[in-house]
């Protein structure tokens, strides 16, 4: 039987990786990714060391800029980096109105490469809000944000129907009560009825309480038309009341109705 003749084999050696064109061309992508990734988060280009801070009066500057600080600071897996593309604009904003009631608004912008520009838009004072033996600061919105504790020339609302302590930054009233009491009442007693007041003391069920530098009082009530409750007291003081009687009044009921009852003291 004849002998079976097998081939011999052969092998073909592989071809080394590095000279492989595109694995060089990844690599290179690689590096240019990292060189890109790290100057954008960890060179000293792009870190946020800039804090500006524009229209503060009441709060301390330096107080802010210790809020943001730590905020600036972020990790991307173990290291750390204040890389101004990774800063929370919304929290550092959320947290800036937290901390400091008199405070607003604010308006925080990066200012590339290196700066946290801050706008700082603090509450206006409107009234003087007294409540539970204590008086603050109101704005616009009805919020409290500052603590007093000497006589101001701003107009008095003493709160009677709440005797809760109030915190910093609360709403204690409502925006249009206030209007009412500011824009409307106040304006129509002192420059065109020519009476001056005191305080303005809101009482239990919305019953406003104006009393007037003669010792007498006014009753208004929110619930009901301010501007028709204006209008009964002025008709009560141009035809009911001479000007000399004003003194010996005791108050005048404008809350409901069509009248506006009227008591003298006895």
């Amino acid at each position: 039987m004849a002998a079976s003749y097998r081939a011999p084999h052969s092998y073909k050696r592989k071809k080394s990786i590095l000279k492989n064109r595109f694995f060089w061309l990844g690599f290179l992508i690689l590096i240019f990714i990292s060189a890109i990734f790290y100057f954008l988060f960890f060179s000293q280009t792009f870190q946020a060391e800039k804090i500006i801070i524009t229209g503060e009066n009441k709060v301390s500057t330096e107080d802010i800029k210790s809020l943001i600080q730590p905020k600036l600071e972020n990790k991307i897996l173990f290291f750390k980096t204040r890389s101004i593309l990774l800063v929370n604009l919304d929290g550092i904003r959320e947290d800036i109105l937290a901390n400091f009631p008199p405070i607003a608004e604010v308006e925080i912008k990066k200012g590339f490469p290196d700066a946290i520009n801050v706008l700082i838009i603090e509450r206006a004072s409107l009234a003087l809000w007294c409540q539970a033996g204590q008086c603050f600061l109101v704005d616009n919105e009805g919020v409290v944000f500052e603590r007093i504790f000497e006589e101001t020339e701003l107009v008095k609302i003493i709160n009677e129907e709440n005797q809760e302590p109030v915190l910093l930054g609360e709403k204690v009233i409502e925006k249009e009560k206030l209007n009412q009491i500011l824009l409307k009442i106040a304006p129509e007693l002192e420059i065109n009825l020519k009476i001056t007041f005191k305080d303005f003391v809101i009482s239990a069920e919305d019953k406003l309480i104006v009393e007037t530098d003669e010792g007498w009082e006014i009753y208004f009530n929110f619930r009901n038309d301010i501007d028709w409750q204006i209008t009964k007291l002025r008709a009560d003081l141009e035809e009911k009341i001479p000007p000399e009687k004003r003194k010996d009044l005791e108050y005048i009921d404008v809350q409901f109705g069509n009248f506006a009852p009227y008591k003298y003291r006895r």
